[in-house]
């Protein structure tokens, strides 16, 4: 799912993102929130007339972005107050509120509120954390007030893998439409994902979706479908993409570089977007040195289609029976410090 964070993939227009393959969009609570208000989304008619994307869409809850402002938010039990970055503001956000937005904006998909503290959290700190992400999980589902929108719960617990089997048990038994894990992609080394996954996966229900939350490299996607998630979000491709880079059959490229100047065959000859099937490295090289938005724009366009490629691919070979076979080298355990040379573009995981 290309992260939409302000009801916009950034660079693209919807049929733009359309064509890349992608099936599904991103929008952030939190920051709509802020701006233009889910007053104003709702009178547009939702999020998807809003922003004019006809495909599903599912929203977060806005509770990862709060918890990032750690010197800015104080937590109780009731939710969280934080001061807003935009204006100074104190703003008061708890379950009901979360969903009360997420119902206005209109997304096919939204989140329960959750807490997310950083990955370093101790064993104690991290098992009352994931005891109150559950209690609000329950208020979630009381204030929902919308049966056209599926609300997924989230499973916590940090790198703590007895707390993260717990809350997938306890999420699993209240036969939610949809599961969700979170809490990674904060910083912590991808072996230590790669173990959450495969040690929570299993519990979930299945012929439920699985989201595995702010994860969208090709080696983590892999793994994770192959422990049985269903879903990913990242927003990878296109900051990448305004960096100047674009992903290549799993590789970064940056385009800056000297040997591209003259260069003037596709990106990538096998890839069916409509990058590699009109531009040549040589002239987005020259887009990315003169600094011309469109640089940005057909990087995107190819980065996203690349992730979905991928996926595609997998999904095929998962039909024939050979995903095994055709994805080992993605599918080998990942090594300490390795994730594509992509770990630093996570960022806080929001599209900004």
């Amino acid at each position: 799912m290309p992260v939409g964070t302000l009801a916009n993939v950034k660079t693209l227009t919807p049929d733009q993102l359309r064509l890349t393959g992608a099936q599904m969009v991103l929008a952030n609570t939190y920051h709509l929130h802020l701006q233009p208000g889910e007053e104003i989304v709702a009178k547009a008619g939702g999020v998807h007339r809003f922003m004019g994307w006809q495909g599903p869409m599912l929203t977060d809850s806005g509770g990862f972005q709060v918890f990032s402002l750690s010197e800015m938010r104080t937590i109780a039990e009731a939710g969280v107050t934080f001061r807003s970055p935009k204006d100074g503001q104190m703003i008061h956000l708890s379950p009901e509120r979360s969903i009360q937005i997420q119902n206005a904006l209109g997304a096919d998909v939204i989140m329960a509120f959750d807490e997310c503290p950083p990955y370093t959290a101790s064993w104690e700190i991290m098992k009352a954390s994931t005891e109150r992400t559950y209690r609000w999980l329950e208020r979630c589902i009381a204030a929902h007030q919308r049966t056209d929108q599926a609300l997924f719960g989230i499973v916590q617990g940090g790198i703590y893998l007895d707390l993260r089997r717990e809350a997938a048990r306890s999420l699993a038994a209240l036969n939610l439409p949809g599961y969700a894990i979170g809490g990674v992609s904060v910083g912590e080394p991808p072996e230590l994902i790669e173990k959450i996954v495969k040690a929570t996966t299993p519990l979930l229900p299945w012929g439920k979706p699985r989201y595995l939350m702010g994860v969208g490299t090709y080696r983590e996607m892999a793994q994770a479908i192959a422990a049985g998630m269903d879903l990913f979000d990242c927003v990878i491709p296109t900051r990448l993409a305004r960096h100047g880079s674009a992903l290549v059959q799993g590789a970064r490229w940056n385009l800056k570089n000297a040997k591209f100047r003259e260069d003037f065959t596709p990106l990538d000859a096998e890839c069916p977007c409509y990058t590699c099937q009109n531009f040549t490295r040589a002239y987005l090289s020259h887009l990315l040195r003169s600094r011309e938005i469109l640089a940005y724009t057909l990087l995107s366009i190819h980065n996203i289609t690349e992730l979905v490629q991928f996926v595609n691919r997998i999904r095929t070979a998962i039909q024939a029976g050979t995903f095994a076979n055709e994805f080992a080298e993605w599918l080998k355990p990942s090594e300490a410090g390795e994730v594509e040379g992509v770990k630093e573009w996570r960022g806080e995981g929001v599209e900004g």
